[in-house]
């Protein structure tokens, strides 16, 4: 699943840059902790549907640009908490 996770991260940070946020200006905008979009941004957080919209929302985009280029890498591990057997 790490794939996705820095893809998706990627690209929140590239639109957060383009737009001249912080981090923390995020965090502020979307209700979230600063370290928790720090860690959106590195690939480490599996967020909710809701915190993809809000932070679409804030980054002025559509939720589909924030999951661009997620289909090119292949997930790995499986989407639950206990792995397919």
């Amino acid at each position: 699943m790490a794939e996705p996770l820095k893809a998706f991260g990627r690209n929140v940070r590239k639109l957060r840059m383009q737009k001249g946020l912080s981090q923390e200006k995020l965090a502020d905008i979307c209700g979230l902790h600063r370290t928790y979009v720090g860690g959106i941004e590195r690939g480490e957080r599996n967020l909710g549907l809701r915190n993809v919209v809000c932070l679409a929302k804030a980054l002025e985009v559509p939720p589909s640009e924030l999951l661009r280029d997620l289909d090119r890498g292949k997930c790995t591990e499986p989407a639950g908490r206990y792995p397919r057997r």
